[in-house]
């Protein structure tokens, strides 16, 4: 796969659905399995509404790229609840 198709929240998704890593080597199947059998749970899950899951994301692939103190404001900008005591331990080990 080129480093163009590696790129955005669904290249991973179109990696596992093809099989292949962005290496280009194959994903063994036992990774495949397990990976489709959580998912599936994962799927038949009950939601506890959007705004939550939205809040969920942000905080879990915002806390890789925004700093603690500035993901805090923006969720408290944006109306959300702020980085609870647990998210900020494991997010940034309790900075």
């Amino acid at each position: 796969m080129s480093s163009e198709t590696n790129l955005g929240a669904d290249a991973i998704d179109q990696a596992i659905a093809k099989g292949i890593d962005f290496d280009g080597s194959p994903i063994p199947p036992a990774k495949l399995e397990l990976y489709n059998q959580v998912m599936g749970l994962e799927a038949g899950r009950q939601r506890s509404g959007v705004s939550n899951t939205m809040r969920s994301r942000i905080v879990r692939i915002g806390a890789k790229h925004i700093s603690q103190d500035e993901l805090n404001q923006m969720l408290i900008d944006a109306d959300f609840a702020p980085l609870k005591d647990k998210e900020i331990a494991f997010y940034y080990g309790g900075k």
